[in-house]
């Protein structure tokens, strides 16, 4: 009886091994997958110049990858320079799942290979690959891409923007400066004590001024007021060029664990239009501080120690508050660079028990 029970075990164990050999044949990492045809790029050599900036230069398209599996697909474009041969410092853009194609704009388009090393006014060679992924990555040969980047131009100048926020003192109105011809650009908090309406001078007085037309455009001399949907800090852009603006929220914060939001959520900082430094006056628990644009980790600084008063672009260190208190914190920061769109390596901070 023993020995018909030991057979019936060994087929069993045959059954078994065969079936598992079965399924896994249907694995999808078992089987070949592959770009079926080269990526494009169209066209393939863009001279890039201030007056296409807002424009699509170039796209960059695809064939689909049919991995063995129904599901969707996320394509990613890799861009570098032929000298690394190790796609090390690749600048990854996501196209997004099961899209072939993806079309760049002049600014963009600058801003990489200005990143990349390239030189503005001179034609440089940027490669652009693509990377499939699902249950794994499947990457396409790389295609060679001409680009003549150019360099922004420095503008100087600047309008104001009186308002029901600082009582309508053009004398001390928030000024928005110039980042490109006939564009302005700034910072204002509004808070939710004073009311939402706002102007734009030319200079810092009422000699000239903009206010609405019925659509919410510029229109000189109007009596009607601009207005914010809400109280909050805004960065602001007026276009002089389309008599267009827009009130964009914007802050940075603090977070960490002497906040009240911990780890989890930013305190918002107001804007000083004045000093032009971002402040946080309030209660602080011992503990880490850091500081971080619009409530996310994309844009953050940290500090290497307590006493520099420097904090540096995606460090993971954070200034060590030693006891609870009430606390002004302030924070200074140049603009991005408006080439790149890189913000600056560090920036500059106070902490002051009060």
């Amino acid at each position: 009886m023993k020995k018909y029970i030991n057979k019936l075990l060994v087929i069993c164990a045959f059954v078994f091994v065969g079936s598992s050999c079965e399924n896994n044949a249907e694995l999808t990492t078992l089987k070949e997958v592959n770009f079926t045809a080269p990526i494009e790029a169209s066209p393939s050599k863009v001279v890039l110049k201030s007056e296409t900036a807002s424009q699509a230069v170039t796209t960059i398209s695809w064939p689909a990858v049919v991995f063995p599996i129904n599901a969707p697909v996320a394509y990613t474009l890799l861009f570098d320079t032929a000298t690394d041969v190790t796609w090390a410092n690749a600048i990854a853009v996501e196209a997004g799942e099961d899209v072939l194609s993806k079309s760049f704009l002049g600014t963009d388009l600058n801003k990489m290979a200005i990143k990349l090393g390239l030189t503005a006014d001179v034609e440089g060679k940027i490669l652009v690959r693509v990377v499939a992924t699902l249950d794994r990555k499947i990457t396409s040969e790389a295609i060679e891409l001409a680009v003549t980047p150019f360099a922004k131009k420095v503008v100087f100048g600047a309008i104001y923007m009186p308002g029901s926020y600082q009582d309508w003192d053009a004398a001390t109105a928030a000024a928005l400066d110039a980042v490109d011809s006939g564009i302005y650009q700034g910072y204002v908090t509004f808070p939710a004590s004073k009311g939402l309406g706002f102007k734009f001078t030319n200079e810092r007085n009422w000699n000239q001024f903009y206010g609405a037309d019925a659509n919410g455009n510029l229109v000189d001399g109007s009596n009607i007021d601009f207005a914010v949907a809400k109280a909050g800090t805004y960065q602001m852009m007026v276009n002089l060029n389309t008599s267009k603006w827009t009130a964009t929220p914007y802050a940075w914060g603090i977070i960490g664990t002497a906040t009240a939001g911990g780890w989890n959520s930013s305190t918002a900082m107001t804007y000083d239009h004045q000093l032009k430094i971002w402040k946080f006056k309030g209660a602080l628990l011992a503990g880490a501080l850091k500081f971080r644009l619009n409530d996310a980790w994309t844009i953050n600084y940290g500090a290497k120690n307590n006493n520099d008063g420097i904090m540096y672009l995606d460090n993971q260190g954070a200034y060590d508050v030693a006891e609870a208190g009430n606390y002004e914190v302030t924070f200074s920061i140049q603009e991005k660079d408006p080439t790149t769109g890189v913000y600056p390596a560090t920036a500059i901070y106070t902490v002051k028990k009060i």
